[in-house]
Formats: C-alpha cells, sequence, structure tokens
C-alpha cells in the first residue's frame, strides 16, 4: 500500500498584493499570502482527507519558514523539503485591477533555492511511494534542471505504473505558446488525467469550437484516459473518452481569480481519487468557487465542510 495518496514537486512562494484600485508603483503597504500551484492542489487534497507529500526547496529564512508553516497546517507532509542557506525564495507581485487593463502579475523567480535544485536533491523513494503524481506545466520551464527533473518523474511514474495527473497552467509572462506546446509534448505521452483550460489549447495549438470539440483535439495530443477543461465562466467539462460531462460553474461574486485552476483541480481529484472523476466535477466547481469568493490562493475548507455545501442552497448567514 503506498504512503501517499499524492506527490507532488513544485516551488513554494510568497505573493505580494495590493487591494484592487492601488497600483504597486506607489503602494506603501503590501498584502502577504503563501501560495505555490502543486502545494496548493496537494494542501487542499491535505485538508479534505488524502495524504499528501511535496518535495520543494526553501531558504532556511523566516520566508522560507512561513512557506513551510501555512502548508503543514494543512497536514501536507514536508518532510521531503530542501533546506538551503543559500539561495532564496520566489516571489510574485499582483496588482488587481478591472477592465480594461485587468489583474497584472509580476514575478521574481530567478536564482531561487527550488530552481537550483538538481535530481540528486530529490527523495525519489519519497516521490514513487504514491498512487498519483501531480505534475503542473507552471513548473517545466523554471530551469532546465527542473525541467528534466519533472521528465524523470514522469517516467519513473510510469515503470512503476503510478498514475500521473498533468495541469497546463500556461503563463504567457514565463514562456510563449510555441515554447509550451514543444516542452510539454514528451509530458502529454504519459499522463493519465490532463487539465488543460480551454483558453490555453486555443493560445497555444489554435484549437477552437465547442468545449466538445477542443477536447477532442486535446485528446489527439494525449493518450490521458481524462481530459478535464475549465471553460472559465461557463464550468468545466471532462471526457473520459467515451461521455462528456459538463459541470456549470456556480453563480458567485468574485473577489480574487488567482488560485481557482488550483482549486478546482483538487476538487475534480478529490472525486479521481475516490475512482469517480465526473463526480469530481461537482468538487471542483466548489472548491473553485470557494477560493474565487475570497483573497488568498489557500481554500481552507473539510471534507464535511464541503459534502455540506454541495448538499444544502446557498445562505448569506449560517447561524
Amino acid at each position: 500500500m503506498p504512503r501517499f495518496d499524492m506527490t507532488t514537486i513544485g516551488e513554494g512562494q510568497l505573493r505580494y498584493s495590493v487591494p484592487l484600485g492601488a497600483g504597486l508603483e506607489r503602494a506603501a503597504s503590501l498584502d502577504v499570502n503563501v501560495t505555490g500551484t502543486e502545494a496548493n492542489v496537494s494542501s487542499l487534497l491535505s485538508r479534505l482527507g488524502w495524504t499528501c507529500g511535496w518535495i520543494t526547496g526553501l531558504p532556511n529564512t523566516p520566508l522560507g519558514r512561513r512557506v513551510a508553516g501555512e502548508y503543514a497546517l494543512s497536514g501536507l507532509d514536508m518532510s521531503a523539503v530542501l533546506w538551503s542557506d543559500q539561495g532564496r525564495l520566489a516571489i510574485y507581485y499582483v496588482e488587481f485591477g478591472s477592465p480594461p487593463k485587468g489583474t497584472q502579475v509580476y514575478y521574481d523567480r530567478a536564482d531561487t533555492c527550488f530552481v537550483n535544485m538538481t535530481r540528486d536533491d530529490i527523495n525519489w523513494e519519497y516521490l514513487l511511494d504514491t498512487r498519483l503524481l501531480h505534475i503542473s506545466g507552471l513548473s517545466v520551464p523554471l530551469s532546465p534542471s527542473i525541467g528534466a527533473i519533472l521528465m524523470e518523474a514522469v517516467e519513473k511514474a510510469k515503470a512503476r505504473d503510478i498514475r500521473i495527473s498533468f495541469d497546463m497552467n500556461y503563463r504567457s509572462r514565463i514562456w510563449s505558446p510555441d515554447e509550451a506546446a514543444r516542452a510539454i509534448a514528451p509530458f502529454l505521452e504519459s499522463v493519465d488525467i490532463l487539465f488543460f483550460a480551454r483558453g490555453d489549447a486555443q493560445r497555444m495549438y489554435g484549437f477552437h469550437g465547442s468545449p466538445e470539440d477542443i477536447v477532442r483535439q486535446l485528446g489527439e495530443l494525449t493518450s490521458a484516459e481524462a481530459i478535464v477543461t475549465s471553460l472559465s465562466s461557463e464550468g468545466i467539462i471532462a471526457w473520459d473518452r467515451d461521455n462528456f460531462v459538463l459541470e456549470p460553474a456556480l453563480e458567485i461574486e468574485v473577489v480574487d481569480r488567482i488560485g481557482a485552476g488550483d482549486a478546482m483541480v483538487a476538487g475534480v481529484l478529490h472525486g479521481w481519487l475516490q475512482g469517480d472523476v465526473f463526480k469530481g466535477l461537482r468538487y471542483g466547481v466548489m472548491t473553485a468557487a470557494l477560493c474565487l469568493t475570497h483573497y488568498g490562493d489557500a481554500v481552507y475548507v473539510t471534507r464535511e465542510e464541503l459534502e455540506e455545501l454541495l448538499s444544502r442552497p446557498p445562505a448569506d448567514i449560517v447561524r
């Protein structure tokens, strides 16, 4: 029996942001949140009762310990973190905005403890002692060594018949659509469950048509048994090579969009780990909604609270 339900590799970060209507250029103070796309997924799954492990590199500083402490509170296993007395923590800055400009994200991720990790820093037995390995395409271009580590992780998982989840997570300020399409092609050959947003499919491959058309086109790029595609405010669609299921998004008032994709992935995997990816769609739209309706990337919900939210009508106040 594997030690973990899911393991992952990814970078821990701090997010500095200013409120809607304020600008970074003249900010007098910044809000601080802990983040990291893979850790967001695995920490939410930990809160939902699954046993999850995370491999990362962090500086042995108050900032690094802030990241580790936040995720440890969720129950995420931190025993494979590589602590370093050199290097720095990744940061990104958020300037919330409304059209015509919209929200702007600025990355500061060069020369961090994580991007400088090598394959010898990875506890491979820890990583592969799992039912599911989760990889994010966002991490592939961060450094040549990280890209190679992630590819080796997928190859080793495949050799051990470990299931593999891959979330594209395209970021235009990290690489171009053509660069991303070329780099992830080997990953797509091996994954079992693929998360690929409709907007990313359009930007990277020029795919168009109905949601079903786009998912089928994605299916030609991969042998994944399940493809899950976010349709933004329309909801989520999934295909298991036989059937399509569409789960509409909930009607909400958006507070903070960042992190909602990670929350959705965690919700869907919550269903997949129970043996039902389509059931996961209901969880995914709810966890995404919970993320969208508060500031910060993390979603603080238990399995019992999630089930209760899905079973009752929305309420303004619960007394």
